[in-house]
């Protein structure tokens, strides 16, 4: 039962050149129809055509620095060479980054002698220059070769996990009741009392999950004497977890050696079965890697994009360090890489100003640079920085460097911000998320809505059938909460046997509406202990942004409701219009 506290496009790109035929259309974050080898094709023509402007830059910087050698020039002229050498070595032009090489040493040299230059120094700057511009004049790309061999890289890209099951077991009314068990979970399950017919449909469908009873009229062992027949000659073996009445190694190992991947002793508590089948499929809401990118060279800043968008990572490109303050909190990334030099602040001051945000203090910072001075490197990443990667990269090293820092991150970070029980957000998470979200909606004008859920007479759900029972109970609601809401909505546990829920860019009513929905199902979900069989509910107010306009009083709203829908007699969803 619901109630309320109270009513109240591609043509424009003809004659453009190879960077704007790779911007054209979006931004850079953004994946582009052009397959990645032509991608990497237009990046190679796109160095090309600005090498002489880069080169040209470099020329006037030095004449400029010869006649005012003030500290601002030289770093100029020094960021300038080492662009460079960065752009040179990521495309393949390795006399190039050569012949600029020495002359970004010299201006290092300069910038740490406080500026001290003698005859010496400016004789040979001036012969590095010359040698600069004759080597850049007679520049010659093979474009093809140059893109093939970024072409190992290969895309990950998500495929939707089967959640096909069939359920075998000759006992009728037992199959029915697991397959409407499962479907509560989201699970499409499909009843089978004869093996006959089973056969064929493991045949279409061999990424099916089967639930195999062992026991069959005739032969105790007829379940996994079948699933021994189905899995030979198979390339790839169908995953099978049994269910039995008997409790014995010789069954186990029988059920091992048929391909069993589980192994479930009747009665089967729904929860630790959906736990299982969960382990058995790729988690369907896996949010992509999100990853940003600083530096202030456009080619390569695209070219990095370009590799890790082709391993379906979510980028965010930033060319302008100053502008990475007002994107850091909307994007939230699980991974910063950043240059070293940089022009109106070098990575290293961008790192430190970084770990000053408490949100940020725990995100890998790794600088991406062609400085290969071993010193300048471990005095970056004792400053600020976890790592140091060292251009150029081979495109699978990249992906997996990143992909391998952003895992551990991300196991840390829930570590840290998980209840242990339920894998949700803890309180703190939780609320902190609360207040991050209602900023963003309030900045967007989107609507959004805050639950909260109580399971009714918890305590005595504790004291009759034990804490261990319990434990399931909360693990079973908040299963049923992430498998029921989108993937952009927040649960979390907010203490004890309450939950709560931000519901992104919906309104209170729709958000009472989804939530019924979910309180319906958990009322028909049978718990388990020992040979007890029980059913639970759950009572929850809701407040939205439409009355309520910061945390402390929408928060203190859906408590409210929630109260009032237990002082109504549980068991139903309460929405706070704010009138009372």
């Amino acid at each position: 039962m619901t109630k309320k506290i109270s009513d109240n496009n591609s043509d424009n790109n003809k004659g453009s050149s190879a960077k704007d035929k790779i911007d054209s259309g979006s931004d850079l974050g953004v994946k582009q129809v052009v397959g990645f080898k032509e991608k990497m094709r237009l990046l190679i023509e796109s160095f090309a055509d600005e090498l002489p402007q880069q080169v040209n830059d470099i020329g006037e910087s030095w004449e400029q620095l010869q006649v005012k050698k003030d500290v601002e020039a030289v770093q100029v002229l020094h960021r300038q060479v080492y662009s460079l050498i960065d752009s040179s070595k990521t495309f393949g032009f390795p006399e190039l980054a050569v012949a600029a090489r020495g002359l970004e040493k010299e201006l290092k040299v300069i910038l740490q002698n406080d500026l001290s230059v003698d005859g010496r120094q400016m004789v040979l700057m001036q012969q590095y220059i010359d040698d600069l511009k004759s080597v850049a004049a007679s520049a010659g790309f093979d474009f093809n070769q140059d893109a093939s061999s970024c072409d190992n890289t290969e895309a990950t890209t998500f495929i939707e996990p089967c959640r096909l099951v069939f359920v075998v077991d000759d006992d009728v009314e037992a199959a029915d009741e697991l397959v409407l068990q499962l479907s509560y979970y989201g699970y499409e399950a499909k009843a089978y009392y004869q093996l006959e017919k089973l056969q064929v449909a493991i045949n279409k469908n061999p990424d099916a999950i089967i639930l195999m009873d062992i026991e069959f009229p005739g032969d105790q062992l007829d379940g996994i004497a079948f699933m021994r027949e189905i899995q030979k000659g198979r390339e790839k073996p169908v995953q099978v977890v049994f269910i039995s009445a008997r409790d014995d190694l010789t069954h186990r190992l029988d059920a091992v050696r048929a391909g069993g991947c589980a192994f479930f002793v009747k009665p089967i508590d729904p929860t630790d079965l959906i736990d299982q089948l969960d382990s058995l499929i790729t988690p369907r809401d896996q949010e992509p890697y999100r990853i940003m990118i600083v530096d202030d060279s456009p080619t390569t800043l695209r070219y990095h994009t370009v590799i890790l968008e082709q391993a379906d990572m979510v980028v965010k490109a930033v060319q302008r360090p100053i502008e990475v303050m007002e994107l850091l909190i909307d994007f939230s990334p699980d991974i910063i890489l950043m240059d070293v030099y940089m022009p109106d602040c070098s990575g290293v001051e961008l790192a430190k100003v970084i770990r000053q945000l408490g949100k940020f203090v725990s995100t890998p910072i790794v600088y991406l640079s062609s400085e290969d001075d071993f010193n300048t490197q471990q005095e970056a990443m004792s400053l600020a920085g976890d790592d140091f990667l060292v251009k150029p990269i081979d495109p699978q090293q990249l992906i997996s460097a990143v992909n391998l820092r952003v895992r551990r991150a991300r196991l840390l970070r829930s570590l840290m911000v998980r209840d242990g029980l339920t894998s949700l957000y803890n309180h703190t998470s939780l609320m902190s998320q609360l207040e991050q979200e209602m900023s963003r909606s309030e900045r967007l004008n989107m609507p959004l809505s805050f639950v909260m859920l109580d399971i009714d007479y918890f305590k005595k759900v504790n004291d009759k059938y034990g804490h261990a029972a319990g434990d399931r109970v909360l693990r079973s609601l908040a299963r049923l909460l992430k498998q029921r809401l989108r993937g952009t909505d927040i649960v979390g546990r907010y203490g004890g046997e309450e939950f709560g829920v931000i519901m992104v860019n919906t309104k209170g009513a729709s958000a009472e509406k989804v939530i019924d929905e979910i309180r319906v199902v958990f009322s028909r979900l049978f718990h388990f202990s020992e040979d007890s069989e029980f059913s639970v509910t759950f009572s929850c107010g809701i407040a939205d942004t439409d009355n309520f306009v910061d945390v402390k009083s929408i928060s203190e709203a859906a408590d409210k409701a929630l109260y009032q829908a237990k002082e109504n007699g549980r068991n139903q969803v309460i929405l706070n219009t704010g009138s009372n």
